[in-house]
Parts: structure tokens; sequence; C-alpha cells
């Protein structure tokens, strides 16, 4: 048997401003709200449900991408005006990394949840 990540619940403090960020950045939809959850397809097998919290801590959550979607991830981030780093402890340095032959970057979502993309695992 395989296991496989279905989807996880990510707290939020506007669950659909948060979905609508997401989507936006990494260039997927949002399609409203489904029960109380305010869900984004990342891929076929993997969904975030954007939950309303009022009290919660940051987590982490890294995407591995191609150096296409890199550069389309990245050039939105830029567009933005967010603020991104090259590592977890220079999240602002506004530097990509280049860990294992190929690129990485962190950024901060409005709950301040730490986002990475990185085109090496």
């Amino acid at each position: 048997m395989t296991i496989e990540l279905d989807h996880t619940i990510v707290p939020a403090h506007d669950k659909i401003e948060s979905a609508k960020f997401f989507a936006r950045i990494f260039g997927l939809s949002y399609d409203g709200e489904v029960g109380h959850f305010a869900p984004v397809r990342v891929n076929d097998s993997l969904t975030l449900d954007f939950n309303n919290s009022s009290e919660f801590q940051w987590h982490h959550y890294a995407f591995k991408v191609s150096e296409e979607e890199f550069d389309q991830i990245f050039g939105r981030i830029e567009e933005a005006g967010i603020p991104y780093g090259s590592g977890p402890r220079a999240l602002e340095d506004m530097s990509i990394n280049h860990r294992g032959g190929g690129r990485g970057v962190y950024f901060r979502d409005p709950n301040d949840h730490i986002l990475e993309l990185l085109t090496v695992g």
C-alpha cells in the first residue's frame, strides 16, 4: 500500500481570503466553500482545506515544483510585493537559495504560515 496525503487543514484568520491568496500566488483555482472549509486543490491527490481559527501557531508548508512553475509562482510573489527570503531564518533577505543545484524561496502568507518553494528535494 502506498501512503498518500489526501488533505490537511490550514488554520486561518479568514479562510476565504487565505484560500484566495494561496490560489492566486500558486496559480490554482479557488471554487468556493465546501462545508465549513475553503478548499484549494493543489494537485490530483492533495487539497488544502482552509478553516477559520482565532488562535493557532504558524505552520511550514513546502512545495516541490518544476523550474517553470517556480518562475511563474516567484513572479507572482514579486509582482505582489511579498517579502521573501532564502531560508527559514532569512525570510526577508530578498534572495533565493540554490541548495542541491536547484532553487528555493520562503515567504509568509497572511496568517504568518511559512510557505516554501523548492525545485530539488
